[in-house]
Protein backbone atom coordinates (compact mmCIF):
# COMPACT_ATOMS: atom_id res chain seq x y z
CA UNK A 1 0.00 0.00 0.00
CA UNK A 2 3.04 2.50 0.07
CA UNK A 3 4.23 1.74 -3.01
CA UNK A 4 0.42 2.88 -4.23
CA UNK A 5 0.38 5.93 -2.25
CA UNK A 6 3.87 7.04 -3.43
CA UNK A 7 3.61 6.36 -6.58
CA UNK A 8 0.16 8.72 -5.91
CA UNK A 9 2.75 11.41 -4.91
CA UNK A 10 4.70 11.25 -7.67
CA UNK A 11 2.48 11.45 -10.31
CA UNK A 12 0.49 14.73 -8.73
CA UNK A 13 3.88 16.28 -8.16
CA UNK A 14 4.55 15.35 -12.26
CA UNK A 15 1.38 17.04 -12.53
CA UNK A 16 1.75 20.35 -11.21
CA UNK A 17 5.26 21.25 -12.47
CA UNK A 18 3.47 20.77 -16.03
CA UNK A 19 0.70 22.93 -15.37
CA UNK A 20 1.14 26.40 -17.34
CA UNK A 21 1.01 29.63 -15.01
CA UNK A 22 -2.41 31.13 -14.74
CA UNK A 23 -1.25 34.31 -16.08
CA UNK A 24 0.19 33.24 -19.27
CA UNK A 25 -3.18 32.14 -20.64
CA UNK A 26 -5.25 34.83 -22.95
CA UNK A 27 -8.01 36.88 -21.69
CA UNK A 28 -11.51 36.69 -22.81
CA UNK A 29 -12.73 40.05 -24.13
CA UNK A 30 -15.28 41.44 -21.68
CA UNK A 31 -18.53 41.76 -23.61
CA UNK A 32 -19.39 45.66 -23.33
CA UNK A 33 -22.94 45.88 -24.45
CA UNK A 34 -25.39 47.78 -22.68
CA UNK A 35 -27.16 45.33 -21.41
CA UNK A 36 -24.12 43.14 -20.28
CA UNK A 37 -22.70 46.03 -18.31
CA UNK A 38 -26.53 46.88 -16.96
CA UNK A 39 -26.09 42.83 -15.78
CA UNK A 40 -22.59 43.58 -14.12
CA UNK A 41 -23.83 46.27 -12.28
CA UNK A 42 -26.72 44.46 -10.69
CA UNK A 43 -24.16 41.66 -9.47
CA UNK A 44 -24.02 40.89 -5.69
CA UNK A 45 -27.41 43.20 -5.47
CA UNK A 46 -30.26 42.69 -3.84
CA UNK A 47 -32.83 41.55 -6.66
CA UNK A 48 -36.54 40.95 -6.44
CA UNK A 49 -38.18 38.85 -8.87
CA UNK A 50 -42.01 38.75 -8.86
CA UNK A 51 -43.01 35.54 -11.09
CA UNK A 52 -46.11 34.52 -12.78
CA UNK A 53 -48.02 32.75 -9.89
CA UNK A 54 -47.60 35.45 -8.04
CA UNK A 55 -44.78 34.50 -5.53
CA UNK A 56 -42.02 36.81 -4.99
CA UNK A 57 -38.45 36.49 -4.55
CA UNK A 58 -35.86 38.36 -3.06
CA UNK A 59 -32.12 37.61 -3.05
CA UNK A 60 -28.45 38.61 -4.00
CA UNK A 61 -28.07 37.97 -7.77
CA UNK A 62 -25.07 35.91 -8.38
CA UNK A 63 -25.58 35.10 -12.09
CA UNK A 64 -27.40 34.45 -15.39
CA UNK A 65 -27.47 32.55 -18.61
CA UNK A 66 -28.49 32.84 -22.10
CA UNK A 67 -32.16 31.29 -21.21
CA UNK A 68 -32.78 33.94 -18.55
CA UNK A 69 -32.34 31.81 -16.01
CA UNK A 70 -31.40 33.52 -12.57
CA UNK A 71 -29.16 32.15 -10.09
CA UNK A 72 -29.93 34.31 -6.05
CA UNK A 73 -28.15 33.52 -2.80
CA UNK A 74 -29.38 33.94 0.51
CA UNK A 75 -33.03 34.06 -0.92
CA UNK A 76 -36.12 34.70 0.77
CA UNK A 77 -39.74 33.66 -0.67
CA UNK A 78 -42.92 35.88 0.02
CA UNK A 79 -46.38 33.61 -1.30
CA UNK A 80 -49.16 35.89 -2.67
CA UNK A 81 -51.82 37.10 -0.06
CA UNK A 82 -54.78 34.77 0.33
CA UNK A 83 -57.75 36.00 2.52
CA UNK A 84 -57.90 33.27 5.01
CA UNK A 85 -61.05 35.20 6.91
CA UNK A 86 -58.77 35.51 9.65
CA UNK A 87 -56.27 38.11 8.28
CA UNK A 88 -53.15 36.50 9.45
CA UNK A 89 -50.43 36.76 6.62
CA UNK A 90 -47.98 33.93 6.37
CA UNK A 91 -44.58 34.18 7.08
CA UNK A 92 -41.45 34.38 4.19
CA UNK A 93 -39.82 31.44 3.70
CA UNK A 94 -35.93 31.46 3.34
CA UNK A 95 -34.83 29.15 0.80
CA UNK A 96 -31.07 30.30 0.25
CA UNK A 97 -29.39 29.29 -3.03
CA UNK A 98 -31.99 29.15 -5.83
CA UNK A 99 -32.32 28.80 -9.72
CA UNK A 100 -35.06 30.61 -11.07
CA UNK A 101 -35.97 29.54 -14.31
CA UNK A 102 -36.25 32.60 -16.97
CA UNK A 103 -39.55 31.20 -18.24
CA UNK A 104 -41.52 31.94 -14.67
CA UNK A 105 -39.67 35.46 -14.13
CA UNK A 106 -42.44 37.85 -14.80
CA UNK A 107 -40.44 41.03 -13.81
CA UNK A 108 -37.33 41.87 -12.25
CA UNK A 109 -36.31 44.77 -10.05
CA UNK A 110 -33.70 46.07 -7.29
CA UNK A 111 -35.07 45.50 -4.09
CA UNK A 112 -34.19 49.06 -2.13
CA UNK A 113 -36.01 47.60 1.27
CA UNK A 114 -33.90 48.77 4.41
CA UNK A 115 -33.09 45.31 5.26
CA UNK A 116 -31.32 44.38 1.60
CA UNK A 117 -29.73 47.78 1.27
CA UNK A 118 -26.40 46.08 0.07
CA UNK A 119 -24.24 48.71 1.93
CA UNK A 120 -21.87 46.28 3.82
CA UNK A 121 -20.72 49.16 6.09
CA UNK A 122 -24.16 49.33 7.85
CA UNK A 123 -24.98 46.43 10.81
CA UNK A 124 -27.73 44.24 10.18
CA UNK A 125 -28.61 45.14 13.72
CA UNK A 126 -29.85 48.67 14.77
CA UNK A 127 -28.26 47.99 18.07
CA UNK A 128 -24.77 47.37 17.89
CA UNK A 129 -22.66 49.99 17.68
CA UNK A 130 -19.10 49.63 15.86
CA UNK A 131 -17.08 49.42 19.07
CA UNK A 132 -19.03 45.91 19.94
CA UNK A 133 -17.90 44.22 16.91
CA UNK A 134 -14.24 43.51 17.00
Amino acid sequence: MSEAASALTGTESEETSEQEPLEDKPQKPLNMSPGAVKLRSWLNKSLRIQMFDGRVLVGVFLCTDRDANVILGSCTEYLPAENNGDGTIEEPRMLGLVMVPGKHIQSVSIDQSQYCSGDLSTPLAKDVSPEDVT
